[in-house]
């Protein structure tokens, strides 16, 4: 009687024992293979290209399903396969330039040719930050109004106040996100700052020299990685 306890008591105990290693195994194995954090590549086969003076338009398949793409100006080849990551779909979006209007499109960071290729990352949903290298201009700053590198250099005064500043147009781009995007410099900086970034509802063209009235507004993050540190929103033509 006494034999059998002890076997009994032995077989207990590798049971338990052999359940808390079980356990332990597959705790162990869970934090040793923590959930994936990276961004799904698409594929993307092209149909169609549509070259507009700032923007290439692209008609393709992805994953089996048409969609259309928006990508800063790059040369894309018809028939051949790309690839890109971040993207953001918007809807009803009106090409003025092309007289379209897109029931749904990604605007997409930059195509590649083979996964692991670098892609050239905009910071901004119009391209790069700022309209370029700094101009060679020297524009007077308006009565009653500030220059660049004063409204650089003393952002937390001006948030969320109407401002008004002279400048050089150096990049436009229409109707992105139903609004207009200027940038201007007038021969001023504050450290790295001498371009202006500027949403408004009137219509310049590059070379133009105007005043805009607007609102500043500080760190507006869009999302998806554009995000601006000044924006001049909601400009008015003085």
């Amino acid at each position: 009687m006494r034999n059998k306890l002890i076997v009994f008591t032995l077989a207990i105990l590798f049971i338990i024992i052999g359940c808390g290693t079980e356990e332990k195994v597959e705790t162990t194995q869970q934090m040793e293979t923590p959930p994936s954090s990276e961004k799904p590549i698409h594929a993307f086969k092209v149909d169609e290209v549509i070259q507009s003076s700032s923007y290439t338009y692209v008609r393709g398949t992805d994953n089996g399903k048409e969609t259309w793409l928006a990508i800063t100006k790059q040369n894309v080849v018809e028939g051949e396969t790309y690839y890109f990551t971040n993207s953001m779909e918007m809807n009803n979006f009106e090409s003025k330039e092309l007289g379209k209007t897109f029931e749904s499109i990604l605007f997409v960071d930059r195509l590649v040719e083979r996964i692991g290729q670098t892609a050239q990352t905009p910071t901004s949903m119009h391209g790069k930050p700022d309209g370029g290298a700094m101009s060679d201009i020297k524009i007077e700053k308006v009565e009653g109004g500030v220059t660049i590198a004063e409204l650089f250099s003393n952002k937390t005064k001006y948030e969320n106040k109407d401002v008004t500043v002279k400048g050089k147009v150096v990049k436009y781009n229409a109707g992105i996100m139903d609004r207009n995007w200027v940038h201007i410099q007038d021969g001023t900086k504050s450290g790295q700052s001498f371009d202006l970034t500027i949403t408004t509802e009137a219509e310049v063209k590059v070379g133009d020299i105007v005043t805009f009235s607007g609102n500043v507004t500080l760190d507006k993050d869009f999302g998806y990685g554009y995000k601006y540190d000044l924006l001049l929103e909601n400009g008015v033509i003085k």
